[in-house]
């Protein structure tokens, strides 16, 4: 049950439009992978994951098992890759909800051979290629083979894929995506032939077309962050919402909040909206945040609380920044509007963590795909 007035909007219908238009960007050739680990960027796991399968996406990309697990559960077929490392429990869901599994070393390999034939399947999996990430990957010839020949030796394994990760996609230059590619075209020559390759982000998909190779992998730009300028135009689906609680005046010289780092130097009148850093709206945006009230932009004052925030309206009619009236933390209202980039600026950190932030006890709202997307 919900009682309070926050909480995230979700716009299927941007997702809808956001994929379809990305998939008409790539071409036809290439598969699309919808990245929905996270959550779906904090979006809505299931719900995006069909929609974006209803909209051009043939492939969904997840970080651990646990998330494809809850698509499978879902009734979703589609093919599913897991991004991430696993270990035994993982490998056994893998197997056991039939997704393609990310591996890098023999270990795993042997890992996932195992559990296969433990429960009587063949496993599907693809390779990582480390050509500069520094996460986890493959990093040289010597190491693909230790995996190729451990492949070779496993009835319940088969190698459907390989791929890499850009560090640098959404950088200045492009010499190191460039060193990057040229390191994974050589790796690719030690690979089966007929397996699906895949390089290309949301990034690199953009700057990058040489990269998109078998499948492209939309990831923040599916929700409508572009992570470069010069991206198709998508749309953001997330918005973040609240109300009004209770407005005061306070005279010159009046302190608001912890530690009474914001003081009055006018009269003023003070709103208090029932939203803070327990709810993942971040303390770090104190002294920088503003939000949208009757449509213009008001700063947030004082420091950033738990449960609580309070926001300046003197300059709002009052009529217009009473109790009950709608806020705007994240989003467009009227002509005024706050993305996930400004946000995170404030914050000193990126989008991506600005819409994954809000917090459990914050519930999302979805807006429905109507039958025209056009």
């Amino acid at each position: 049950m919900q009682y309070r007035g926050t909480y995230i909007q979700v716009d299927l219908n941007a997702i809808a439009r956001n994929t379809a238009l990305l998939r008409r960007s790539i071409g036809e050739t290439p598969h699309m992978m919808a990245v929905v680990k996270a959550n779906a960027y904090g979006h809505g796991l299931v719900p995006v994951a069909m929609t974006a399968l209803e909209n051009g996406a043939d492939w969904l990309g997840v970080a651990i098992p646990e998330e494809g697990e809850t698509l499978r559960q879902a009734g979703i077929q589609a093919p599913i890759l897991v991004l991430g490392g696993v270990n035994e429990k993982g490998a056994a869901a893998s197997v056991r909800f039939g997704l393609t599994q990310t591996i890098f070393d023999p270990e795993r390999v042997y890992m996932l051979e195992a559990e296969a034939a433990r429960q009587s399947k063949s496993v599907s999996v693809h390779i990582k290629c480390d050509t500069g990430m520094g996460r986890i990957g493959v990093r040289n010839a010597e190491e693909l083979d230790a995996v190729l020949s451990a492949i070779a030796s496993c009835s319940h394994v088969c190698l459907t894929g390989a791929f890499t990760h850009f560090a640098d996609a959404d950088g200045a230059g492009n010499n190191y995506s460039m060193a990057q590619m040229k390191m994974f075209e050589a790796m690719q020559k030690r690979l089966p032939s007929g397996i699906l390759l895949h390089a290309a982000a949301s990034a690199a998909a953009v700057r990058y077309p040489q990269a998109r190779l078998h499948m492209v992998r939309q990831g923040i730009i599916l929700y409508g962050c572009p992570p470069i300028e010069d991206c198709p135009p998508v749309v953001p689906a997330l918005s973040w919402h609240t109300e009004i609680v209770y407005v005061k005046s306070i005279r010159r010289g009046d302190c608001v909040s912890y530690g009474c780092t914001f003081t009055a130097q006018r009269d003023m009148r003070i709103a208090t909206l029932p939203v803070g850093y327990g709810d993942g709206y971040h303390r770090a945006l104190t002294g920088k945040a503003m939000v949208i009230i009757a449509g213009r932009r008001c700063p947030v004052i004082g420091r950033i609380c738990m449960d609580q925030i309070m926001v300046d309206v003197t300059d709002v009619p009052s009529a217009d920044a009473a109790v009950g009236s709608p806020v705007v933390l994240l989003g467009k209202q009227g002509t005024e509007q706050i993305t996930a980039e400004e946000l995170a600026s404030w914050a000193g950190t990126i989008s991506y963590e600005m819409l994954l932030a809000a917090t459990a006890r914050v519930p999302i709202h979805y807006i429905t795909c109507q039958a025209d997307r056009a």
